[in-house]
């Protein structure tokens, strides 16, 4: 039986992305419910709010805003179902409110939902561990022009993958125009670009004495994003709560 998807900021880039994708699975997984401000066509019923729904669908993908992803966590809550969300910018707050719903519905969440870059991560733990001190971690990360938050949200998930593999406390330093002073050994820099319609790209650098070595994935569309939601919604249905990250599914 075909399983009905609710997509929340079904007009956006994203929505539309993951839109695509659906249509072009052709799967199990079907458009059925979307939620946006804007008015546009849409394969079934369009709300405004998460709070207008009142048809049924059997699990939510959402690409939004912090405060949007909130309101569907709170009507998945009320009707039960899963939810998948790639929204970056969430607060302490809101990924405690998350946690906290992975309790009583399966809850999926990656600020980036592309296998590869979940893989880069993996290759980034590798490197930090192997090179140790001796290699100075840079992360540069580049975007869209209409892209609002910086750093991007899986720029923090390669500092973090850093941060977790290494020996030692660290800093992260974003940017370095307010500062004038020598670089420190614990410092994790990361720098973010803005322009033109790039779709995303992450590049962890690792500088040593006389050598270099450079992790980078590209995104060349939004398509891959929307795919990864695709394969992290099939992954969720049927599971049982709690909270699940990108991790589980590679790791299958």
């Amino acid at each position: 039986m075909k399983k009905k998807v609710l997509i929340n900021g079904a007009l956006g880039h994203m929505g539309q992305a993951v839109l695509a994708a659906l249509k072009a699975a052709d799967g199990d997984l079907v458009p059925a419910v979307g939620i946006d401000l804007q008015t546009g066509d849409f394969p079934g019923a369009l709300f405004a709010s998460a709070e207008a729904v009142d048809v049924p669908f059997d699990i939510a993908i959402d690409f939004s805003r912090p405060q949007a992803t909130m309101a569907v966590l709170e009507l998945c809550l009320r009707e039960g179902k899963p939810l998948v969300t790639g929204t970056t910018g969430l607060g302490e707050a809101e990924m405690s409110r998350l946690k906290e719903a992975a309790k009583t519905i399966p809850v999926f969440y990656s600020r980036n939902m592309s296998l590869g870059v979940n893989l880069q991560l993996a290759l980034v733990r590798a490197a930090t561990r192997v090179l140790g001190s001796a290699f100075d971690p840079e992360i540069v990360e580049t975007h869209h022009n209409l892209k609002v938050d910086a750093p991007s949200g899986t720029a923090l998930m390669l500092a973090e993958a850093i941060e977790g593999a290494r020996d030692g406390e660290s800093e992260l330093v974003f940017g370095r125009h307010e500062t004038n002073k020598r670089r420190d050994k614990k410092e994790i820099g990361i720098h973010s670009l803005r322009g033109g319609n790039k779709a995303g790209e992450h590049s962890v650098y690792f500088l040593g004495t006389d050598e270099e070595i450079v992790i980078t994935h590209r995104a060349g569309s939004k398509r891959v994003f929307a795919d990864g939601a695709l394969t992290a919604a099939a992954f969720l249905l049927d599971r049982e709560p709690g909270f699940y990250t990108m991790e589980n599914v590679i790791s299958m």
